[in-house]
Formats: C-alpha cells, sequence, structure tokens
C-alpha cells in the first residue's frame, strides 16, 4: 500500500475525481489549498491587507491504495496534462507507507 497525491486547480476537480474512478480507486479525500507558482506569491501573503488572496484556488487529493491503482491513475494523468492548453497540471507523488493501522 502507497499514499497518492495529487494536486490541481480548483477547476480540474471534476476531471481529477473521474481520473481516480477512473484508475478504480474510490476511497479518497481532498482538501482545499491556495497554490502558489514561486516564492514571492507567498511572502505576499503576509501583507498589510491580509484579506488579499494571492494563490491560485486549488485543489489537494490523496488515498492510500495499491500499486496498480497508482500506476492506472499515473496514465490517466499523463494522459489528461498531455490535452491542456494550460500550464496548471495536475501533479501527483507517491509516497511509500512503511506502517499502517
Amino acid at each position: 500500500m502507497k499514499l497518492v497525491i495529487v494536486t490541481s486547480v480548483e477547476e480540474f476537480q471534476k476531471d481529477v475525481l473521474r481520473l481516480f474512478k477512473n484508475a478504480d480507486i474510490h476511497n479518497l479525500s481532498s482538501s482545499d489549498i491556495d497554490g502558489y507558482k514561486n516564492g514571492s506569491s507567498v511572502l505576499m501573503t503576509s501583507s498589510w491587507f491580509p484579506g488579499e488572496k494571492f494563490g491560485d484556488e486549488s485543489r489537494l487529493f490523496f488515498s492510500f491504495t495499491e500499486d496498480e491503482n497508482i500506476n492506472m491513475l499515473f496514465r490517466l494523468i499523463q494522459e489528461f496534462n498531455s490535452t491542456l492548453e494550460t500550464n496548471n497540471a495536475v501533479r501527483a507523488v507517491v509516497v511509500p507507507i512503511e506502517r499502517s493501522i
């Protein structure tokens, strides 16, 4: 079992959920996050106007699943990213799990 983590801009939420489903990953969690393209944007968040939003609305998805499902998910994400006309590709990483309960 491994942990797969996927990030995307908010606009791709339905697409990413479909990719998880097509990879036979049905148990997952997600969270709203703010995405930043460079370090200077993070510094702007400590401005005098904390109500201003400088990050992009993004989503973080994660699931504990098996290798074969992750391999399929990565293929599907790669196909999805190849059709994008934007530089906001869906990103994914895998983290091995040493112990779990």
